[in-house]
Order: C-alpha cells, then structure tokens, then sequence
C-alpha cells in the first residue's frame, strides 16, 4: 500500500474535510488496481467506536468490497501476544483501595477536604497514577522535584505519594488500565522492532494526547507498512508559528500543539506531512480566517500584519451563524427549532457540546414534535430513575426516617413493582393524607401501627409490616465494613422494590437503566472488600460518586438525521449541520478541574500533562466543527442569573472579524448575529402565548342554598376581611394541602403553648400553692418533648416561654382573685334561626367569679388584637362572650360576662381585654346578625381581599382568585355562580 520510505510515515487530512470520508477515499485510491484482498490485509486503528460505525457505515454504501480490519487503540491488549501481560485491576478496586488511603489522611488533616470528597479525592489520585503509568514518570521523578516553597501542603502530598509507591512497584503484577495499556505498547513496539508486520497497520484519528497513544503511533510510523493519519491538521498555519510550540506551558491550549509535539518527537516538520486524500476544505478562506483567530497568544500580533491578506471574508461566513441567546432556556430552544426544520428538510444535523445540561434541555425540547435524538452520551446514572432510587435507599441509613424520605421512596416508579401496586398506591396516598393532617415529621414502627389499627383498609396491616420492615430503624451511622454495607443496601432496595407480598426485585433492574445499574452495582459489590470499614454518611457520598460516573442509554428508536454528540466526535463530522452550543467560558473549554496534588509547574517539571491538553484539545475539536459546511454557534448572554463569559475562541474570532472592516468582516460578524436574531425572534414568537385579558376581582355569588350554615368565631375575622376564603373553603370546599413535613411555625408554637397552659391551669385549679414559675417551666418542657422533634426549636421557644414566664405567673396570681378556673377548651355554639345559621367557639378558658359571672380567657402567643381591631375585625372573643351569654358554653350556663381578655406570651401588654362596655354581646349579636343576614343574600358576593390588614399579606386562595392579574384598587365584579 504504501512506498518504502526510510523516514516515519505521517500523513493528514487538513481541517474542514470529512475525516471518515477522507479516509476512506484515501485507502480505496491506495488499493486501487490492487487485489481485492490488498484492503483486508489493512489493520485500521481508530480511538473511538463512532469512528468505527461511521467507517463501516461509509464502506456500506458501496461499491462491494472486502473491509479492512477496523478496530480500536485500546483492543490492542486483547491479542494473543499480549496473554503474558496480566489483565487490569478493576478502576474501582484502585479506588476504593486509595480510599482507605485518603480517608486516613482526610482523619489526619481534616482541614484538607470535606469528608464528602473522599471519593473524589480517591478518584483523582488514581488518575494521577493513571497518567503518571501512562506518561511513564516514576514517584522518584515527582519526589525530586526542585520545589523551593517548602510548604506543608508539598511535604503531605510527598509523604502521601510515598504511600502509594508499592502500586508503582507491583505494577507489573496488577497493572492499572493505562499501566497495562502502555505495556501492551512497549511489548507491540519490542515485538515490531524484532519482527516488523509486512501488512498495512494505520492509526487514523488520534492527536497522540496521551502517552501510550503517542508511543504508539511513533511505533507505527515506523514501520515497514505502517502509517499515521493526523485529523484536522491546520495547513494555514505559517512555519514559524509551528517552531513556537517548543514550550508546553506556553503552547499546550493551542488546538494544534499535539501534533507539533507528536512531529518534533519523529524528527519532522509540518512541511515534510502530506496530504492523505484530495479532498478540499468545504471553505478553504473559513479555514485561513479561523487559523489565524486561534494563533497563540504571545503572537496575535500577527493579526495586523496576516488580517489584511485575508480574502473573501463575508463567504468564507455567509455559512456560519452566531446565536447569542438571552438565556439557556431560549438558547436550548432555539437550537431545538432549528433540529425540527432539519428533520423537517431531510437535513442531518448534529449537537456538539459539552454541557450535558443543555443538551438535554434540547432534548427535552424536541420531545414537543415527537423527535427523539440519537444522544451518544445518554443520561447519567445517578439521575435516572433507578440511580434516584438507590441514592435514596442508601440514604436511609444515615438519616433519620422523615416523612418526606419515606413517602419520596413510596412513590417511586420502582417501589412495590413485584406485586399488585394498585393497593400499595391507595395506601400511600391515605398515609401521605394523614401524615400531612396528624404528622409525625418523623414516622416511628408505633406511629405506623397505630395508623394501620385506625385504617378500615383489608390491606393496611400486612402493608405496614412491610413498611416497618423495610423503612423503620435503618440507622447505622457507624463504621461498618464497605462489603456488609453494599450487601445491606442492595439487599434493602431489592425488597422495597418487590414490595410487601411480590418475589426478586421487581423491577429494579429491569430497563436499561436498570440493567447498567446492576452492572455498576454488582462491580461495587465484587470490589467492596478492598474499600475497608466506612460509616453511613461516607457510604452515601462514595455510592452516589460512584453512580455519577456511568451512564446510560435507553434502547430507543433515535431520529436517524437528529444527533447529539460531545466535543471529541467533532472529527467524525458526516452531518449537513453542525451545532456548537455552550461557547461559554467554563462551559466549553471546560475550567480545568483544581489538582488536589500538584500544581502546574511540578506537572511541567515532572513531564505530566499540564491542564491546558484538555483546553487544548477542546479548542482542536472546535476547531474541526466550526470549518464544516453549515455551523451554528451558540451561547448564552445570561445564565443562572449569571452574566456569562464568551468563550475564549469564539470572542477571538469575534475580535478579529470585528478589526477587518474593509475585508468585510465587520459585515460578516453582523450577518451571522442576523441570521441568529432571525431564529431568536422565531423561538420567542414560538412561546408567545398571546394577549389574554387579565382577570378581574373576583366577588362570586353562589346560591343562597350553597353558602356557608356555620362558622367558627375565629372564621369570622376572615369573612370579614377576606371573603373569598371563606367561599373557597365552605362552599368550593378546597383545603389548603398541609405541608409534609411539619415545620416549627406559629402554628404550631400556639398549639404546643396552649396545650402547656391548659395542662398548667388545670393542675393548679385546686392548688393555687403550684402557680410557680417553675411548675410552668416543666410542664412546657413536657409538652415540648412530646410534641416539638427539634432541639433547636425547643430550647427557642422554651427560653422565650421563660422570658415571659414572670409576667404570667404574676398576671395568672391576680387572675384567680378575681375568678376560679371552671372549664378549659369547652366549645358552645349559638344559633341565628331565622337564618338557618349556626357559630360556634371554642374558649380557650372560662373562669367564674364568686357572683356568677364569666372570665372569658384566649392565649395569643403573638401580639393580641387592639381595642380598634377588635371592634372592627377580630371579634373572636366579642363573639363568644355573646354566645356565653346567650348559650352557654358546654356544662356552663348562659351568664353575664364580666371579662374577656387576651392573655399576650408575646411582645406587647400583657393582657388585651375585649371592648364590652362599648361593644356589649346584644350589640355585637345584632351586628353579627346583619353581617350574616348580608352574606345570605344572593346579591352579595364573596368579595377577595376584601379588607386585610396589610396589602402584603398572603392568602390561601390567592392564586384561586388570580390575585396579581388584578390589585385591591379594582372594583369587585360580581358574578353568579352554578345553582
């Protein structure tokens, strides 16, 4: 196939040519008038399998012939020769080996890192070794590293790196994977060197970033038959500027430095590549004008003296739009919009970018016209559902069950899949109701028997039992060997996932998300015993970074011209249109993530890669993708309510064309923003949603029939001021859901001191000795206990109970001179006949005088209403002192009411009494009567936000009454409601 030569054989296929294709050609017009079998003779090694299937796929299309062997860098260990070399240690071994490792030191540095980083720490440190295996440098070269800072993080990191310095020595024996890959090499090139293949051996398509890769391509470059093929090699690019990148840590992000380097090591220069096909760039001037945007640095300078020389500028971009999207919401839609008129128009089309998020925010759009993606990438593991549903199991010994944590697994796609999950779905749903009325926040086995014991459900006993089992006292926060603990949680999720009465595990493991989980999963399991004795809070942590790490692709039927692929199948291109979205610094190039170990300077040193290869080979695939046919550019201006950053390529293209007027790319750079606007304006006109005329104020008026026939004294006030609640809950009869979790608000603080008081009171009726402060003190310690799960919120609102303690005590001892406490928590109720209408009350206190007459006591553990509130708004205790006094409360006979006073435990005075001697009960009866008789009325209605206190004050039914399309300066519009 190829002339003898006796220099090393690199050819390249320049920039804005089809790489698969180029190849492709060029191997059919080697084998030319040869045998058929010349072809299959050729062994051809890719660095990825969609480079594969697309070579494949091109040689499907014809003409018939036999197929070169096609296979990847990394199936080289498989052949025969390498059967001496041991197989791999599992990466997650290594890992949960150095675990041990880290977490020691994490015990004896805990200002190092977080304990949640272990993992993370792990697992860059056998990245590092990794890539020290890989590049060939030794613990001893970084050990004497000339480092003149002698600071105490360089002394940890050296004792740590000696710590892991036997897995250099033993690395023959159970070598790491870039370990082995690397002798796979040595021993290819030993074997080669001896005995040289007669056949064709091509790499084709790698840059040579890493180590092995490169010996290996400077290997076979050597050979009699053997060959190079270098993608995306940048012709435009001047010799000197090609003897700049003799330096790595000043070259190394340029997208053309590997191939420089790779040269430099062959003892060649750029002049002495040629061309492996005669394939053209689809726009040779894009390619002079991008060339030089992305010069380095130190010589942008050139852009003066090169920038003029340009031609044809506004062609060169007439096929290049720039999107510059408001958000990454629009940004994501936009480019959706554009993938529908693709497929609409029989156009292939390809996402590239590395921000996951966006592309399934893109994804997600799509789903609207039922195009589904080819996505290469799929869903991380630890966010499909069933790595959702493992994260929370594990998530189970660690924490106490709440009942947000029981009723998120509950509700699971996954749990209770191995039986009948019609009765698993009615109960929880009846636990979640009463769970939300009656609480607890943190469900007990007692808690759950007793709800079973009231449930009239045939099920709910032998449902409960499976509850308990599965959900109930799962805590072990202690150190517990990593093997138990993994045998514990796959056992415990398998069980929730079969349910009460299914077998096996449901359907945990059955999708494809499924089945890569219990891949994971039993890898985790089989090298569980190397990672020591962990706790349960670094059990959480360690499986979910373990689970982030995979991903999962459903088996699904993708659009077959709608693709998403990452930066690095930029160079396998075969689409009409190319996307490159989430040009945003930090985005794309990625922020290269901070090494725990070494920083820039001792990687140079020790002759590591620095973090710019990853920028660097980012700005190379960028690149190849901004030089096809038809490409789209993409950002967006904000995100997160972030000002973004543009990335560093696209705002040097920018700068040059914005410098070239008179070339025409000043034009140029304002086509593509117009071409860009165009789709924007189609993505916002797309949402528009239209005019629609706002709502007015709402004043429903239901039939006399349908309203209210009884309310509550406290009801009253909310008639009062905001009367479309009342209309909402009475007649509508919609209830505000209560929260799942019970939180320490005012609610529950007066429920919990009114309980205190009430047990207070009643235990010093017949013992005016016990009115103490201490006795006080106890008993809302008790209730506390009982009723308040958070320490925190306990001891707060105990210290304010102390506080206020004094004045009570003091207050309480004048109280009982006047009156003796007779009834606590009675209810009454009093009747409007004529009206077909009844209030009731519930007095918090009543207590008698020795003249008959009635002390009307109501707790208020925040500020009481004032005289004016309550004459014209808060007539709680107005109300039951009439009903008092017409009717009585419980076994209380209807008599005069003397008193009736707010008792504050809050800031203000003490005691609010009630206006009865300008507002007596046979006044506020007959205004009560009016109010009632008005609202009965059919022509009155419910009017919202009639009256509050404060126009920012919030409403369960505000949303109901469409409160912000209208305000309170809007006249009511009253309107009949269904008879």
């Amino acid at each position: 196939m190829f002339e003898p030569s006796d220099r090393p054989r690199v050819f390249a296929v320049p920039l804005g040519v089809d790489f698969p294709a180029a190849l492709v050609r060029g191997l059919s017009t080697r084998t030319n008038g040869q045998p058929p079998e010349a072809l299959a003779r050729a062994h051809l090694l890719v660095n990825t399998r969609r480079m594969a299937r697309r070579i494949r796929s091109i040689y499907d299309e014809g003409p018939a012939c036999l197929l070169p062997r096609i296979g990847l860098v990394t199936d080289l260990g498989e052949h025969a020769l390498m059967a001496d070399i041991p197989d791999p240690v599992s990466p997650l071994r290594r890992r949960l080996e150095l675990l041990q490792l880290v977490s020691r030191l994490l015990d004896a540095q805990p200002d190092l890192a977080p304990r949640s980083a272990l993992y993370d720490l792990a697992d860059s440190l056998a990245g590092l070794m990794d890539e020290m295996h890989g590049e060939g440098v030794s613990p001893d070269r970084i050990s004497q590293l000339d480092v003149t800072d002698q600071s105490g993080h360089w002394a940890r990191i050296q004792a740590f790196l000696g710590i892991v310095r036997h897995y250099f020595e033993d690395a023959t024996a159970l070598p790491d994977v870039e370990t082995r890959q690397r002798l796979v090499v040595e021993t290819l090139a030993q074997i080669w060197a001896e005995n040289p293949p007669q056949h064709p051996i091509i790499v084709a398509g790698s840059t040579g970033s890493r180590g092995a890769t490169q010996l290996l391509m400077q290997t076979v470059a050597r050979l009699p038959q053997g060959a190079v093929i270098l993608p995306g090699f940048d012709r435009d690019m001047p010799e000197d500027v090609w003897q700049r990148f003799d330096n790595p840590k000043h070259s190394e992000d340029h997208p053309q430095y590997r191939f420089a380097a790779f040269l430099q090591a062959l003892d060649l220069s750029p002049s002495d590549i040629p061309t492996w096909s005669d394939d053209t760039p689809a726009s040779p001037e894009r390619n002079r004008l991008v060339s030089l945007a992305l010069r380095p640095a130190p010589i942008t300078d050139q852009w003066r003296r090169d920038g003029p020389k340009l031609p044809g500028i506004e062609p060169a971009m007439s096929q290049v739009t720039l999107l510059e999207a408001p958000s990454t919401r629009t940004e994501a839609l936009t480019i959706a919009l554009r993938l529908r008129d693709a497929a609409e128009k029989g156009t292939s089309a390809a996402l590239i970018t590395p921000d996951r998020t966006l592309s399934r925010q893109v994804t997600a759009a799509l789903t609207r016209w039922g195009i589904v993606p080819d996505d290469s990438a799929g869903m991380p593991l630890h966010l499909a559902p069933v790595g959702r549903f493992l994260r929370h199991v594990a998530e189970l010994f660690h924490l106490p069950l709440s009942a947000e944590a029981l009723l998120t697994l509950l509700k699971h796609p996954l749990t209770h899949t191995g039986a009948d999950r019609g009765p698993h779905l009615r109960l929880t749903r009846e636990l979640e109701l009463h769970i939300r009325r009656h609480g607890p926040p943190y469900p007990t086995a007692q808690d759950l028997h007793a709800w079973a014991a009231a449930s009239k459900d045939p099920h709910a006993e032998s449902w409960v039992e499976w509850l308990i089992a599965c959900f109930t006292e799962k805590e072990l926060p202690g150190e517990v060997s990593l093997e138990d603990r993994t045998t514990s949680h796959i056992a415990l999720a398998e069980h929730i996932a079969r349910g009460a009465d299914g077998d096996g595990s449901g359907k945990l493991w059955a999708d494809d998300d499924g089945q890569q989980a219990l891949k994971t999963v039993s890898d985790f399991a089989e090298n569980a015993q190397h990672g020591g004795a962990v706790n349960a809070r670094d059990y959480a942590a360690l499986f979910h970074a373990i689970l982030s790490r995979g991903d999962v692709r459903k088996t699904i039927k993708a659009h077959p011209l709608i693709k998403i692929w990452g930066t690095l199948e930029a160079r396998v291109q075969g689409a009409d249109l190319l996307i490159l979205a989430g040009l945003n610094e930090g985005s794309w190039p990625e922020s290269p993530s901070p090494d725990p170990w070494l920083n820039r300077d001792m990687r140079a040193e020790a002759g590591l890669l620095l973090p710019e290869r990853r920028i660097g080979l980012a700005a190379h695939d960028f690149q190849q993708a901004l030089l096809a046919p038809e490409v789209w550019i993409t950002r967006s201006i904000r995100s997160d309510d972030t000002e973004t950053v543009p990335s560093r390529w696209l705002n040097r293209l920018q700068n040059l064309l914005s410098g070239l007027p008179d070339q025409g790319g000043k034009a140029a750079l304002e086509q593509m923003r117009q071409r860009g606007q165009h789709w924007l304006d189609l993505a916002k006109a797309f949402e528009d949603p239209g005019t629609t005329p706002a709502e007015t104020r709402p004043s429903p008026k239901p039939p006399t029939a349908a309203r209210p026939k009884q309310l509550s004294v406290t009801q009253i006030q909310r008639l009062i001021r905001d009367p479309y609640s009342i209309y909402a809950r009475h007649v509508l009869r919609l209830k505000p859901l209560d929260p799942l979790m019970r939180v320490p608000d005012a609610l529950l603080r007066g429920t919990v001191i009114h309980e205190a008081l009430e047990r207070f009171i009643d235990a010093t009726r017949d013992a005016p000795e016990q009115i103490t402060r201490e006795r006080l003190i106890a008993e809302t310690a008790t209730v506390l206990a009982d009723a308040v799960p958070w320490a925190d919120t306990r001891a707060m609102w105990q210290a304010k109970l102390e506080r206020a303690a004094d004045t009570f005590i003091e207050g309480e001892h004048a109280r009982r001179q006047l009156a003796q406490p007779a009834a606590l928590e009675a209810t009454g109720a009093a009747e409007l006949p004529e009206l077909n209408f009844r209030l009731t009350a519930k007095a918090d206190r009543i207590d008698i005088d020795p003249a008959g007459n009635l002390h009307l006591y109501d707790y208020k553990t925040g500020k009481a209403p004032s005289k004016d509130q309550q004459t014209h708004f808060d007539k709680q205790l107005l109300l039951s002192a009439a009903i008092a006094t017409m009717s009585g409360f419980g076994q209380i006979a209807p008599a005069k009411v003397a008193r009736a006073v707010f008792i504050s435990l809050g800031s203000g005075k003490p005691e609010e009494p009630a206006p009865l001697d300008t507002e007596p009960p046979e006044k506020v009866w007959d205004e009560f009567r009016t109010l009632i008789a008005s609202y009965m009325s059919p022509d009155l209605g419910f009017t919202s936000r009639r009256a509050l206190e404060r126009t920012t004050d919030s409403g369960d039914y505000d949303q109901l009454a469409r409160f912000g399309e209208w305000d309170i300066t809007d006249d009511p519009d009253p309107s009949e409601v269904g008879q």
